[in-house]
Order: C-alpha cells, then sequence, then structure tokens
C-alpha cells in the first residue's frame, strides 16, 4: 500500500472512532452528581413556562424525580397512587418537588408541555413542577439512568440520597405495600437532621431515553 492510501485508511479508521466515541452514552460514573456532595446546579423549564434554578432552592429540601409515563416501573407507582402520596407527603413540609422528563422527542416518554400538564392533571400527581428536559442535559449532568430515579437534596444543597424510590425493583404493584420507601426515608431523616441510613440504592426501572 502506498503512502497516501495509507494516509487516507489511517484518517478514515480515526473518523470512524470519533464516531464510536459520540454514540457511546455518558456513564454514572462520570456525572457530576455525588452523595454528601453539592447538587449540581441547573436551570430548566417547567411545563407552564416557567423558569427554575436549583440554586434558588437554597435553603429547601429538594426532590428530584426522573419520569417517563410509558414505563411499567414508574407506572406502578402513580396507578398506586403511591407516588402521589409521597409527593403530597414531601410537598405538605415544605418540601419542593421537581418532577423530571429526560425523554428525546420521539421516544417513550417524551412529553410537549400541554401532555404533561394532563398526565398531572390526570394521575392527581402533585409535583411542585414538571422540568421538561428533551435534550437530555439536566439528566446527564444527574447522571440520571431510569426511570423512577430519585435524588433528595438537603437544604445546605448537598445530595442527601440518590437511587431507587424503595427496595422492591419490580413492576408489580402488589409490591408497593411491603417496600421499603428509600426516600422517604431519607426525607425523614432530613428533615429531622439526623443521618440518612441509606444513601444510595441502586436504582431500577426503564432506561432514560436520551437523545444519543
Amino acid at each position: 500500500m502506498n503512502p497516501s492510501k495509507r494516509t487516507l485508511l489511517g484518517l478514515g479508521l480515526a473518523a470512524l472512532g470519533l464516531l464510536g466515541m459520540a454514540a457511546l452514552p455518558i456513564s454514572p460514573a462520570a456525572a457530576a452528581a455525588r452523595v454528601g456532595e453539592p447538587a449540581p446546579d441547573f436551570t430548566g423549564i417547567d411545563s407552564n413556562g416557567v423558569t427554575h434554578r436549583l440554586g434558588a432552592l437554597a435553603g429547601s429540601v429538594v426532590i428530584l424525580e426522573w419520569t417517563n409515563h410509558g414505563c411499567p416501573y414508574v407506572g406502578k407507582h402513580y396507578r398506586t397512587g403511591n407516588m402521589q402520596r409521597i409527593q403530597r407527603d414531601a410537598i405538605g413540609r415544605g418540601v419542593v418537588w421537581l418532577t423530571i422528563v429526560s425523554s428525546a422527542p420521539g421516544t417513550q416518554g417524551h412529553v410537549t408541555a400541554g401532555q404533561a400538564n394532563a398526565l398531572t392533571e390526570n394521575r392527581d400527581a402533585a409535583p411542585s413542577a414538571v422540568l421538561l428536559d428533551p435534550d437530555g442535559v439536566i439528566g446527564r449532568l444527574y447522571g440520571a439512568t431510569v426511570t423512577p430515579h430519585m435524588f433528595v437534596i438537603d437544604p445546605a444543597g448537598a445530595i442527601a440520597y440518590m437511587g431507587a424510590i424503595d427496595d422492591k425493583p419490580s413492576a408489580r404493584a402488589g409490591d408497593v405495600d411491603t417496600a421499603h420507601n428509600y426516600v422517604l426515608a431519607a426525607l425523614d431523616a432530613v428533615i429531622a437532621g439526623g443521618e440518612v441510613e441509606t444513601p444510595y440504592a441502586r436504582p431500577y426501572g426503564c432506561s432514560v431515553k436520551y437523545a444519543y
């Protein structure tokens, strides 16, 4: 093979390598979110067109909930009313609850602002706001991998808990009543000013449908 052909071949292989790297998803290990460390700041627009910045919520307990209405694991918690009960319990104690949709356009779970509001009403959900993240910026920042993926942020702005909603990784509605709810346990500890007994639990659910 002459030098010019070798050069072209090398350039072609390099280009393929770069393309392959660009297609790789961001792993949770590469994300900025860490238990005990400051929660990554972000700005997002909700389903009513209101802009929210996490940094402006300093002094409040904040819960982040990644959701996808087409996911059976999410469906379990909403069909049984479990997620709604947790939302109302949290908000009744002064917590800010941000539900986040990181599904890209054309993928399962993607919603318009109007569809998000209709889902909230139809499911009788009670988040403080539903943030639309179709480009996945907030989701990748936190390393959100599944739905539901939950985060509890303490008043000082640090992540007190991240991971699964409970210890029953199934889509069976009957498992809700016997599950240990990590989010509620973490919330109780944070509000009481105590230590969260389980600050991380492996999340379970449907993969977040990012635009890659």
